[in-house]
């Protein structure tokens, strides 16, 4: 008895009991940032009562700041606070697995029967409602973020800039940034937050087993910030050097290990922010898969649970099962997939762990709350470009590149239209927004009546 009391800490929660928590959340973890951000505040905040709710948020910024999918290092970042590292290890990880053990399951039966009719009818129907879904988390981020006139304003000027004219998602935030830090700076009730309420609606949760009192293990610490960024960045590049020693920046696994390792750094917004800028890449430069089996393989981490960004695992093992070199095809696939998770992943391990510190001993300063808001309300913007992405391809059968200066962004050819994609992402959109009939219930139905469709001769 004496030793488990000394071992709890002090706000009561044990390691064990947060495992079992975070694993909850982590089978709970379908349907996007917004979905997984609202099941992570139902259960931490408002159920277990561990965090309060301005901590949460505050947290949510800054991971909405970061590369990398923000709902698993929004839960690294609280796993980290409650439990020092392993409590970060544990959540983060735990947030990660069945999504990785389940996009691989995936993997294998695509690149063995995804050119199967049946099994390109299903992903046909799965499309549609992964359509119906990202437009849902344009609104539920929308309606948390864009709480007045500035912030659409924001939001609008990052969809315009991303879609229209190819601006780079950095220099998107860095402006919103500022704007945000000078707006609040200057007293601006619109950069200064409030609103009284959290991700689900209802009144702020204060009252919290943590508190307000910043923990020892999250003070900032020189040596330690030094000592945490050594690990992670050897974790991190020291398998990108050593497969680049071996194999050279050419081979398939050098090009994966390159290509996704930049991405972890200069790409931000998660999945639906990435999506745009890994299919333009990996289709038109690297030719690793086409933009259809993009579309398939977010249509499969929308249908698993885990971070939307797990569908960079399904393109590393597209990209090595197609040049494998002188292994079999699916180990060389497996190792693929391993390696795209492995450098899109470390690297959010890093970024909270040695971030985190500085956040939490800037908690309360207005300025960095009105440029994270405003980052968030970026977001949003570059959330709906995702959006209109996904409906010129889903929709239409022939996309055109515009691109004279300073424009640059796809068009559909309008005679190339889908007739019964619109039908299915209506129908989705229907159930999800009307209906109100889930996640589960939109893709399984969609699903079906894409082989529906198939088994009846009208597609495919």
């Amino acid at each position: 008895m004496d030793k488990q009391i000394a071992t709890t800490p002090a706000h009561g929660v044990t390691l064990s009991e947060a495992v079992k928590v975070w694993l909850r959340v982590a089978l709970l973890s379908f349907g996007g940032p917004a979905a997984q951000i609202a099941v992570m505040h139902r259960i931490i905040v408002e159920e277990k009562r561990w965090i309060s709710d301005t901590r949460f948020l505050h947290a949510l910024n800054y991971c909405m700041l970061l590369p990398g999918p923000e709902a698993q290092q929004l839960a690294t970042y609280i796993g980290w606070l409650m439990h020092k590292t392993r409590g970060g290890l544990i959540a983060g990880g735990l947030f990660i697995l069945p999504g990785v053990v389940s996009i691989m399951a995936l993997s294998y039966i695509y690149a063995g029967w995804g050119k199967v009719p049946l099994v390109a009818a299903l992903f046909f129907g799965l499309k549609a409602a992964v359509l119906a879904i990202v437009l849902e988390a344009v609104v539920r981020i929308g309606k948390r973020a864009l709480k007045n006139f500035e912030m659409i304003a924001i939001a609008a000027t990052a969809f315009v800039a991303i879609y229209f004219f190819n601006v780079p998602f950095p220099i998107i935030i860095l402006v919103a940034a500022l704007i945000g830090f000078f707006g609040a700076r200057a007293g601006h009730w619109s950069f200064l937050g409030g609103g009284g309420h959290g991700p689900s609606g209802k009144p702020l949760v204060e009252g919290s087993l943590l508190g307000e009192v910043t923990p020892e293990h999250a003070k900032p610490n020189a040596a330690r910030s030094l000592m945490v960024a050594s690990i992670w960045l050897a974790l991190w590049m020291v398998p990108v050097v050593l497969i680049l020693a071996m194999l050279g920046s050419t081979n398939v696994f050098g090009e994966i290990a390159l290509f996704f390792s930049k991405m972890a750094m200069v790409t931000f917004g998660g999945a639906y922010a990435v999506l745009a800028y890994v299919a333009q890449q990996a289709v038109e430069h690297y030719g690793w898969l086409t933009a259809g089996e993009m579309l398939d393989g977010l249509g499969m981490a929308e249908t698993t649970p885990g971070p939307l960004i797990m569908v960079l695992q399904f393109v590393g093992f597209l990209a090595a099962f197609r040049d494998p070199g002188g292994l079999p095809p699916m180990l060389a696939g497996t190792l693929g997939g391993l390696l795209a998770t492995w450098v899109t992943f470390t690297p959010c391990f890093l970024w909270i762990f040695l971030g985190a510190p500085y956040i939490e001993k800037l908690r309360g300063n207005k300025a960095l709350t009105g440029a994270l808001s405003a980052i968030t309300a970026a977001v949003v913007g570059v959330i709906l470009n995702l959006s209109v992405w996904f409906a010129v391809h889903v929709l239409f059968r022939d996309v055109r590149e515009a691109k004279f200066f300073p424009l640059d962004f796809d068009f559909p050819v309008l005679s190339s239209v889908d007739g019964w994609a619109v039908v299915l992402a209506l129908a989705a959109a229907f159930s999800i927004f009307w209906l109100r009939a889930g996640l589960v219930v939109t893709l399984a139905a969609s699903c079906a009546a894409g082989v529906l469709l198939y088994l009846l001769g009208l597609h495919g």
